[in-house]
């Protein structure tokens, strides 16, 4: 029998507490802590990451020249007879290293500014709290965080729908209509998910092993919209929204599509994708035939993907498109004629004379080839 939904419960937003931050704790379970595992012991370990990687030092210096904002408040839940900020971790993290020069010293956090003036100081000496469930506030952080003014990044994202998704029992529909998805986002975060949970399940990548500084999460649920990529692991359109939509079979390639889009440390190897558009479209393209994934497994240091992509698509289709765009090209230069070139342009001229004599090389060579005599005038 099916989980029955929880639904929420509408937030009494007048009903603001003024709490110390001393009784207050960072959140554990926030999606901007992906990848990390912490408890709610963990405060420490929580604010030495927010600090190193989510940008806290911004705050800081804004709350330490104009003070605390008791417009912005914060909003927690009661678990085990803890207080715990489940919306502004961030201003909790900035409060707490400026009330604490020793924690600054602990977690590393350089530069927070400290004799600050009475009136900022008291200011956070308590913050404004309403205090609720993480039911209750699924809502207003989807569409603050999710679709609004302040967006995690996706991997965030995804992370707090999955969480909605499967403690609360809300439908992805129902997220979608919530806060606004008319493209369908929601439910491919979640899709790009499970995908990257399944492989971390099966071993065949770690997060923590990625090329790059930032886990660029966008690529992964990005190129699942590809329908190759999609056949390319055998992922069938009825498990896009279960837990391992990947065959067993297919988990291999599934470590080889993450080493291409992520790289990795060690080994070293860069990611394929260093652009999303068009590397990714070309890596739609290549994977799409068993030629390019034969020749992507051969791979050689310093190879690039445009070469594995030229090489799959085949020298025809190359050439035919090469010449689409030549033609193109000359066709505007044409237009360009009464108002681009005077007399003085003689550069132009030759330029012009080495295209024509291109140009002749390839129709003689096509002419010779097909066996195809021209007529004499």
């Amino acid at each position: 029998m099916p989980k029955k939904m929880l639904k929420p419960k509408p937030i009494d937003l007048g009903n603001v507490q003024n709490i110390s931050p001393d009784k207050l704790f960072l959140d554990p379970r926030n999606p901007r802590l992906t990848g990390q595992e912490f408890s709610v012991d963990d405060q420490t370990a929580i604010l030495r990451f927010l600090w190193q990687d989510k940008e806290v030092s911004e705050l800081v210096d804004s709350i330490a020249y104009n003070g605390y904002w008791k417009q912005e408040v914060l909003f927690a839940v009661n678990e085990g007879g803890k207080l715990i900020v489940v919306e502004g971790n961030r201003r909790l993290a900035a409060v707490t290293l400026l009330r604490s020069p020793a924690k600054c010293k602990e977690v590393g956090a350089k530069g927070v500014p400290t004799g600050l003036p009475a009136a900022v100081s008291e200011s956070y000496k308590e913050l404004p709290v309403i205090v609720c469930t993480r039911v209750d506030l699924w809502m207003y952080m989807g569409f603050k965080h999710l679709n609004g003014p302040q967006e995690w990044d996706y991997i965030a994202k995804a992370e707090y729908i999955a969480r909605v998704h499967e403690d609360f029992r809300i439908p992805l529909p129902d997220i979608a209509t919530t806060i606004g998805d008319r493209h369908d986002t929601v439910r491919r975060l979640y899709h790009g998910l499970a995908v990257l949970r399944q492989a971390e399940k099966a071993g065949v990548f770690k997060k923590e092993n990625t090329w790059g500084k930032r886990f660029p999460y966008s690529h992964l649920w990005t190129g699942l919209g590809y329908s190759s990529i999609q056949k390319f692991l055998g992922i069938k359109s009825e498990l896009k929204d279960k837990p391992n939509p990947v065959p067993e079979k297919n988990i291999p390639r599934l470590g080889e599509l993450c080493l291409w889009l992520f790289g990795s440390k060690d080994p070293a190897r860069k990611p394929l994708i260093k652009s999303q558009n068009p590397d990714l479209r070309k890596l739609s393209e290549v994977v799409a035939s068993e030629k390019g994934y034969a020749a992507l497994s051969r791979m050689k240091d310093g190879e690039e993907l445009d070469d594995i992509w030229r090489f799959s698509r085949g020298d025809e289709t190359m050439l035919r498109e090469s010449l689409v765009v030549a033609e193109k090209s000359l066709r505007e230069a044409h237009g360009y004629l009464p108002t681009g070139y005077t007399e003085e342009k003689s550069d132009l001229l030759e330029q012009s004379k080495t295209i024509l004599k291109l140009a002749e090389a390839v129709c003689s060579h096509m002419t010779k080839t097909s066996g195809f005599k021209g007529s004499k005038k």
